[in-house]
């Protein structure tokens, strides 16, 4: 195996957040929750990492963060582009979005040599996560078979509002189902809302979620190409607002028995920026993982 990837999904704005949260510094030394999301892929095997953003955030994603893992890592960019699409799809005029994430993963597909595992850029998972997912694509480089990191939802909610989240259903070892949903607390209870606009519905507070982390082998490209060509299809009279996500691609890959995606708890720590106020939160927990000797005091040094 030549490299094991870690592809982060740089490209989206955080409107709940109120700006480009994957360059908030979260530190003394300036560094951001990205930082350590690679800090604790090098230390587990990852030797290879591909930012999507986009084209006009490069030079501020290159003089920052860039320039402190050039010596570290091999960094690789590659934009998301609106226009990056079938020549059969006329662009509507009023889309100014990328085509989620889905799309943003396919921007990768030309750079990516072996198996990888993708996050989200704002999210922080835990030394824990990475080490399952190396192990399990070094280990499966010759299988068919990808990998999950849930967390119970009491893990990685907000006390701010209702967090995008996937809705796992597992089955021994297999993840058997995915249902993207806005999830939060309402009248004391859990209530997942699905994205498609199917019916709201409840669930334990414990109950697994997706948080885009997802460990795959390259040969999920084609099916990724496939799935995304048939999303503009069926979506035709919506291209001005809709989204393909990995989580919804998941899903219609268990129900077609395409691929088989496993899963594995991981006992590492989310935190995450969806709202503004999450920000003081995610600061304190990295100040305590310092204080306790997870991390360096100087990241880099």
């Amino acid at each position: 195996m030549n490299n094991i990837t870690l592809v982060v999904m740089a490209a989206g704005m955080g409107s709940g957040f109120g700006g480009l949260k994957q360059i908030t510094p979260i530190d003394d030394d300036n560094n951001f929750l990205i930082d350590y999301s690679i800090y604790d892929a090098i230390q587990t095997g990852f030797n290879k990492v591909v930012f999507i953003i986009k084209e006009e955030n490069y030079e501020d994603f290159k003089e920052t963060i860039g320039k402190r893992l050039e010596n570290k890592i091999d960094v690789s960019y590659v934009y998301q582009k609106i226009d990056d699409l079938p020549n059969s799809i006329q662009i509507p005029e009023n889309r100014t979005k990328p085509w989620g994430t889905v799309h943003a993963i396919l921007a990768t597909k030309n750079i990516i040599d072996g198996p990888f595992a993708i996050i989200n850029a704002d999210d922080f998972y835990g030394y824990d996560s990475y080490k399952i997912v190396a192990e399990f694509l070094r280990n499966n480089q010759n299988s068919k078979e990808q990998i999950s990191i849930p967390y119970p939802f009491n893990k990685v909610d907000s006390p701010y509002g209702f967090v995008k989240r996937g809705v796992l259903y597992l089955e021994n070892d297999k993840v058997k189902d995915i249902i993207e949903c806005n999830i939060g607390y309402e009248n004391n209870k859990t209530i997942a809302k699905p994205l498609d606009g199917e019916p709201e519905f409840e669930i334990k507070n414990t109950h697994p979620v997706s948080m885009n982390m997802f460990g795959f082998q390259k040969d999920i490209f084609p099916l990724l190409e496939q799935y995304f060509i048939k999303f503009l299809n069926e979506n035709k009279d919506n291209l001005e607002n809709c989204e393909c996500l990995i989580s919804e691609f998941l899903r219609d890959c268990l129900k077609q028995n395409s691929i088989t995606l496993k899963y594995q708890t991981s006992n590492g720590v989310w935190l995450g920026m969806t709202y503004k106020e999450d920000l003081q939160l995610v600061k304190e927990e990295i100040k305590k993982r310092k204080e306790n000797g997870e991390y360096k005091t100087h990241l880099w040094n």
